[in-house]
């Protein structure tokens, strides 16, 4: 499980569980969050209500903090000789983007010679409005030429095949080749190992990472898949970690139909989340991962897949990858 703050849908979530009546324990795990983490988030948002929690509430709190706590990063704010540079060139009608990319050499002595055109723009709009007449564009706030984040990630969202579109054929799991993917955590939270499970065999396959890049798991999978028959490669169900951004890239050149399940669903993916569970048994919670190897995983992917399995009629996961 990799580590990231609590975001604005899961307040949300937050708020409506402790509606529900449901234990800070069970929270925690529905939001795939270590209980302290339910805990410190109450405590800095604590609200009078009957809950103790608002989200809405809370979304502006942590609003408040973060725009305190980076008020000492702004540079325009805090320098007052490039403060009057931008005031300076900004009343002689220089764009933004002119004085962003003029500032080095105009300034070779100062320090902090470097600022972005959009933290030029939001200065004016936020602080200067009175410079706004010599923009040349005046309809309206600055918007990003390629439409906001928001929209982007929005963008980003609807390339991603839902797990409701796979097809009958993957969801009984009749057939060897369909993969749930995700990443097992260590100690440092940076190192992590990169989990595929076949659905049908239980058969696992897992690769370190030495950083928490989607390119590197593109990089990993598409190695590991090359020495995958053709007759066994047909799908990937991923988690929603950004780890798994280059999605794309990993459908294109294994060949293989990729799919998302949904956001905190992690039952949609239970064969990849009971094996990580396995793999646990032999690198716990808290274990860092800068010491163990990929000699290290092999082995201990190896007694995985040759345990015999229950629901397999106690044949092992090898045996039934690899039978046909």
């Amino acid at each position: 499980m990799s580590y990231s703050h609590i975001t604005p849908s899961q307040r949300n979530e937050l708020s409506a569980l402790l509606r529900a009546g449901l234990k800070q324990k069970e929270i925690a795990k529905v939001l795939k969050k270590d209980r302290t983490t339910i805990f410190r988030e109450r405590k800095r948002n604590k609200t009078i209500n009957s809950t103790g929690y608002d989200a809405k509430i809370a979304k502006e709190k942590t609003k408040q903090r973060r725009i305190k706590a980076n008020q000492r990063f702004r540079r325009l704010e805090n320098s007052q000789w490039l403060e009057n540079y931008v005031v300076y060139r900004i009343r002689e009608y220089w764009s933004p983007e002119q004085i962003s990319g003029r500032l080095k050499e105009d300034c070779p002595n100062q320090k902090n010679r470097q600022i972005g055109k959009d933290s030029i723009y939001k200065f004016i709009y936020n602080q200067r409005k009175d410079l706004v007449k010599y923009l040349r564009c005046q309809k309206g706030k600055y918007r990003r030429r390629y439409g906001t984040r928001i929209r982007e990630k929005e963008r980003e969202k609807l390339k991603k095949r839902r797990i409701d579109q796979r097809s009958g054929i993957i969801e009984e799991r009749r057939r060897i080749g369909d993969f749930e993917g995700d990443t097992v955590q260590g100690e440092e939270r940076t190192k992590l190992i990169l989990t595929n499970v076949d659905r049908k065999s239980g058969y696992l396959l897992a690769d370190k990472l030495e950083e928490k890049k989607a390119e590197l798991v593109k990089e990993k999978t598409v190695s590991r898949f090359k020495k995958i028959p053709e007759d066994k490669k047909f799908s990937f169900t991923f988690d929603n970690g950004t780890e798994f951004s280059e999605h794309e890239g990993i459908e294109r050149e294994t060949r293989m139909t990729v799919f998302f399940a949904y956001p905190y669903h992690s039952w949609e993916r239970g064969t990849n989340e009971n094996t990580n569970g396995l793999l646990r048994q032999f690198f716990p919670k808290k274990t860092p991962f800068a010491r163990i190897t990929q000699k290290d995983i092999d082995k201990v992917v190896n007694l995985i897949n040759h345990r015999p399995r229950k629901r397999l009629n106690y044949m092992t996961p090898h045996e039934v990858f690899w039978k046909d």
